[in-house]
């Protein structure tokens, strides 16, 4: 009995559904439900590219919150609610879902959702260093994703699997890659096409490639 009431225990999980942060203080580690990279953009109030320069640990509630100062280098969603972000804040414990920013090393995309006037963020939003993203990514954060926001993306964890609507397009990648980070997070959206049904699109040109590695580094 013991056993098995460990196991529960050990079951439970903190989640951030469609892009909230919500977390469980019963788990001893944080896990999260999977998201595709445009889930997580069109479900967060703010989406940045920025580099971390400070941290400061704020004594509020038994855990404490980490306040990290960035330096913000672009901002692709939120401007109707956070004009420049200075401050972001996560749970001083990775355990509680906090996420860990590196100082003064790298430029991140950061996304999150706002409260009270601040940013927060952690381990269950797509916080991702800049450099590690595929160019369709990059492509998709700049503009495409948002393009697909009025469309479902239907995680198929075992087969068979249908999509029902024609605003849903099936995500594979558990199948292959065993969840996140699959090819379709890498590399496609999800968006309409002409004919009014949602479908997986790719589409980055030799255009695309000048125009990110050129405004986006």
């Amino acid at each position: 009995m013991a056993r098995r009431m460990q196991q529960l225990y050990q079951a439970l999980f903190c989640v951030l559904l469609l892009g909230s942060l919500h977390v469980s203080r019963f788990a001893d580690a944080c896990s999260c439900l999977l998201s595709h990279p445009q889930d997580a953009y069109c479900n967060s109030d703010i989406v940045i590219r920025a580099k971390v320069v400070g941290k400061k640990l704020l004594k509020d509630g038994p855990f404490g919150t980490m306040r990290y100062t960035v330096k913000q280098m672009k901002m692709y969603k939120g401007f109707e609610k956070i004009q420049h972000v200075q401050h972001v804040y996560t749970d001083a414990s990775e355990s509680l879902c906090g996420v860990k920013f590196d100082i003064h090393k790298y430029q991140y995309l950061i996304t999150g959702r706002v409260f009270e006037g601040r940013l927060y963020t952690g381990l269950c939003n797509f916080n991702e260093r800049w450099e590690r993203l595929t160019l369709s990514q990059k492509k998709g954060i700049n503009h495409r994703y948002q393009l697909g926001c009025k469309c479902r993306i239907k995680a198929c964890h075992y087969l068979p699997c249908f999509v029902t609507s024609k605003d849903e397009c099936l995500w594979t990648d558990m199948l292959s890659h065993f969840g996140y980070p699959g090819y379709q997070s890498r590399h496609y959206a999800c968006i309409h096409a002409k004919e009014g049904y949602c479908s997986w699109y790719r589409g980055v040109t030799i255009r695309d490639k000048t125009t990110i590695n050129a405004t986006d580094p």
